[in-house]
């Protein structure tokens, strides 16, 4: 079975987190979900980082906020692909995470997505699945075909209406 390892640099990320957790799970992903800091404990997340393709991992998701080093620190000793979260802040509405995380340095690239964008980031994560994986592919051009078939309802909705003014 396909995993994901979501790590947090705080347990509050853990609302940002949940959307992804939650997708990722509706696909048949197995989830580890950690709170690992890049600052305040170092040694495990580089001992998680050194072990995650060994321990099964096959794509790491990164939240974070402020500095928002984690998605970098873990990318800097794993080959596998790790996508970054900004989680927003106070200070600067999470274009501070956003930067942080979008900024790598040559060699160590760290996919990004939105800030606060939990479901893109495991969206994105089974899209990377979904290249091993064909019963993921094939249930990613469900899911987006679900969605083509809502706003066309939609749209067709809005139009009788229209119709009627």
């Amino acid at each position: 079975m396909p995993k994901v390892a979501i790590l947090m640099g705080s347990k509050s990320d853990f609302g940002v987190v949940k959307p992804a957790v939650v997708v990722l799970k509706s696909f048949g992903v197995t989830v580890e979900v950690r709170v690992i800091s890049a600052h305040r404990t170092p040694d495990e997340a580089h001992e998680f980082s050194v072990n995650a393709q060994k321990n099964g991992t096959e794509v790491i998701i990164c939240a974070a906020g402020k500095a928002a080093h984690l998605g970098g620190v873990i990318a800097a000793t794993t080959a596998l692909p790790v996508i970054g979260l900004p989680v927003k802040t106070d200070m600067m509405g999470g274009l501070d995470s956003l930067l942080s995380i979008v900024q790598m340095p040559s060699g160590i690239p760290v996919a990004t997505v939105g800030v606060n964008a939990g479901e893109n980031a495991g969206l994105l994560a089974l899209q990377i699945l979904g290249v091993k994986y064909p019963e993921i592919n094939k249930k990613l051009y469900d899911y987006k075909l679900k969605m083509k078939n809502k706003i066309n309802s939609d749209d067709a909705a809005l139009q009788a209406e229209l119709q009627e003014l």
